[in-house]
């Protein structure tokens, strides 16, 4: 009998070790009614078929807009579905999914990692109000835009881990890009994005996170120092030519 209690023991042991290294369990960030939990700007943002909708249908966007969780994160896997309309010809329709972000003093930026969403945009990794560049290209960008279902529900999944940053587009790989700079926080809020120019909304709906283990000693926004003002004469995101692969500046 003490030689069965010590073995029931060590499984016991064993699967929460491994429950602990695998990270919490997934939860969700949306109660599909309300923006509990998130911060933005009502005009722009709203619950509308039970869904988080930014933008406008009958208006060009000003400026990028962004509603942003109240929480922020380190390391997890986020999955989303995330569908993005508009009107052709009014100008850039665009969306993204901000990570380990945080809002810029006295604007409507966020700066930070941007998963893009949007006609050539899909799969990139942007660095939003930073860096201001693509900075994470898809690993097969033909294979991507082929499983992107256009003006319809498309599910995202984010992995964040360490300096390393992994997406998929309704299951098929988008990118895979580890971060170099040491100086680059891997901390931060969750947000999504109306891109200003056209007419477009953009609808999020089953958004959920699996916190995943910290990083010890990675870089945070308090250490690297947060968000300053943004200079009005940084570069702006353009519509991305389909047909290569360079991009415009943002």
């Amino acid at each position: 009998m003490p030689r069965l209690r010590i073995s029931a023991f060590v499984v016991v042991s064993f699967f929460a070790g491994a429950l602990a290294l695998r990270g919490a369990a997934p939860v969700s960030l949306f109660d599909g009614r309300t923006l509990n939990g998130w911060e933005g700007d009502a005009k722009w943002w709203s619950v509308q078929d039970g869904a988080i909708t930014g933008g406008s249908t009958t208006e060009k966007i000003p400026r990028n807009f962004f509603v942003a969780t109240a929480k922020s994160f380190q390391n997890f896997d986020l999955r989303l579905k995330i569908k993005l309309t508009g009107v052709p010809n009014t100008g850039m329709i665009n969306s993204g999914v901000q990570i380990r972000s945080l809002r810029v003093p006295a604007d409507t930026e966020m700066s930070g990692y941007q998963v893009d969403a949007g006609d050539g945009w899909w799969g990139k990794l942007y660095d939003e109000s930073r860096r201001n560049k693509v900075i994470g290209e898809p690993l097969d960008g033909a294979a991507v835009n082929a499983a992107v279902k256009k003006g319809d529900w498309n599910e995202y999944r984010i992995r964040a881990e360490g300096p390393r940053i992994r997406t998929w587009i309704n299951g098929v790989p988008g990118l895979d890009y580890t971060e170099t700079d040491p100086n680059v926080a891997l901390d931060g809020k969750i947000a999504v994005q109306i891109h200003s120019g056209g007419i477009a909304l953009v609808q999020a709906k089953d958004i959920t996170i699996e916190e995943l283990p910290p990083t010890p000693g990675a870089p945070t926004w308090d250490k690297v120092g947060h968000p300053k003002p943004r200079d009005p004469s940084a570069k702006k995101k353009k519509a991305a030519p389909a047909a290569t692969p360079a991009v415009a500046p943002k």
